[in-house]
């Protein structure tokens, strides 16, 4: 007999119920995970809103991937995990073999979409086999499962801290202070920026962002960035501007924002064909650096959880409400709308 499970389904855009089905079968080296707390994603949001052509290929389709639970059932060929472990996963994994692999650019893995996991939604998640032998670490009795969920977004963080370079004394821009902005402003500071402005349209986000260490924050609806940012540079702009939108505007003031010979990271991921400008002339005489920085490698996994055991970050600025599974689309909606910070979402 087939066993069911509550959990949300996405049907499309906008369209998330609330409703029964299969609990996933597992495989030679997978593991079924009981899910104790997942948390909404900025990337969870963008899908809801505008659907997302790698997460969600058909409908309906299990949503959702920031979790940490209990491991319930183990896959054939299995090691290091049992059940009963508490356990975090990623949503995704190398393959370990390819061009960008063995370059050290796992990120950019040529199978890392043939391993994307949706799912997080429901009160069982299937982990994959690649996703378990590279990806998925046992976490302590003294770490929440809410806590411990932050593991795949913060090690997106850590990534695009590591690749902007900060150096002791710099200043450095946010764009953006929903959760992933609030991690790199703590990540900027441990790393030695000495003043970080955070910018950001929503009230809630800007006053996380104080708390969380920023020592500016400008609202874009009342004055113009770019100008802020340079008048607190005396004209030059920062050293390093880290763009956490994702839309063209932002990541052209980015680059605005940044001094000569300064840095810009691109870690708001676009929609896709977005396409923006840039002056050649800033760009070559100024001798801008500009980045893109996309997802995690696996050792960013580890340094993660290693910070969230130390409380290196403050999970708590991070995750400002709790909600059961059913209120999914509330969640979402909350979160879109600038009213949350991440939400914790219990089955």
């Amino acid at each position: 007999m087939t066993r069911r499970m509550k959990a949300a389904m996405y049907y499309g855009v906008g369209d998330v119920k609330y409703e029964e089905t299969d609990i996933p079968e597992i495989g030679p080296g997978e593991l079924l995970v009981k899910v104790g707390t997942a948390l909404t994603c900025g990337t969870d949001v963008k899908t809801y809103k505008r659907g997302h052509p790698l997460l969600i290929r058909q409908t309906p389709a299990l949503f959702g991937h920031e979790y940490a639970g209990t491991i319930e059932e183990t896959g054939v060929g299995v090691e290091g995990f049992e059940t009963g472990m508490r356990v975090v996963a990623t949503n995704s994994a190398p393959c370990g073999d390819c061009f960008y692999c063995k370059r050290d650019m796992p990120n950019l893995c040529s199978h890392l979409k043939e391993n994307l996991v949706n799912g997080a939604f429901a009160e069982y998640i299937r982990v994959p086999a690649s996703v378990v032998r590279w990806n998925t670490h046992p976490i302590p009795d003294s770490l929440s499962f809410k806590h411990a969920a932050l593991t795949e977004p913060l090690a997106c963080v850590v990534h695009g801290i590591e690749e902007s370079n900060i150096q002791m004394g710099d200043t450095v821009v946010v764009i953006g202070a929903g959760p992933i902005g609030q991690m790199l402003i703590m990540l900027a500071k441990k790393n030695g920026a000495s003043t970080v402005i955070a910018s950001d349209l929503a009230q809630l986000r800007r006053d996380t962002a104080l708390k969380a260490g920023a020592d500016i924050v400008v609202d874009p609806a009342v004055e113009n960035p770019v100008e802020r940012v340079r008048e607190e540079t005396s004209g030059r702009g920062a050293d390093v501007v880290i763009e956490a939108v994702g839309v063209r505007q932002t990541w052209e003031q980015a680059v605005d924002m940044t001094r000569d010979a300064g840095t810009t990271v691109l870690f708001g991921g676009a929609a896709s064909g977005t396409k923006f400008e840039l002056d050649t002339g800033r760009f070559h005489y100024g001798q801008l650096t500009i980045k893109g920085v996309f997802h995690l490698k696996p050792r960013h996994v580890e340094q993660a959880l290693r910070l969230i055991i130390a409380r290196d970050v403050e999970p708590d600025l991070l995750i400002s409400h709790e909600m059961p599974l059913k209120d999914i689309n509330q969640a979402l909606e909350q979160m879109s709308e600038g009213k949350t910070m991440k939400v914790a979402v219990f089955p």
